[in-house]
């Protein structure tokens, strides 16, 4: 049996909407750095922004704020003088594991083969199209 195309457009939708939700909780250049950092455990602000290379403090401070809101990082305040602030992944952050885990994977296949298509298309003797 044939799909219609509403039927085509409603999987689709099916499929797009929670990958959507998750790239606004996810997306961005630092999140998921910040998540990796804290998943080798809890850390406190500067820790993260030297495992962070480039990012500033602010986003730090905004980043941290968003995945806290989301539920993916804890900010623990101990009533210590000084103050002594950090910051954890939640038991919920760690059922991301797999995810970044299949990224990396991807990243590293990815680039492999890149490499692989330039090395052909240098010896394949094709000169460049500017």
């Amino acid at each position: 049996m044939k799909k219609t195309i509403e039927e085509k457009h409603s999987a689709c939708t099916n499929i797009l909407k929670p990958v959507r939700d998750s790239l606004d909780v996810l997306s961005g250049k630092w999140k998921l750095p910040i998540i990796i950092a804290l998943d080798f455990g809890e850390k406190r602000f500067t820790e993260i922004a030297q495992e962070v290379h480039g990012i500033t403090d602010r986003m730090l401070s905004k980043e941290l704020r968003d995945l806290e809101l989301n539920g993916l990082v804890k900010r623990n305040v101990q009533d210590t003088y000084p103050v002594k602030v950090t910051y954890a992944l939640t038991a919920h952050s760690k059922t991301l594991r797999p995810v970044i885990n299949s990224l990396k994977n991807w990243g590293i296949m990815h680039k492999k083969k890149l490499q692989e298509d330039c090395r052909e298309y240098k010896y394949s003797g094709k000169k460049a199209v500017v």
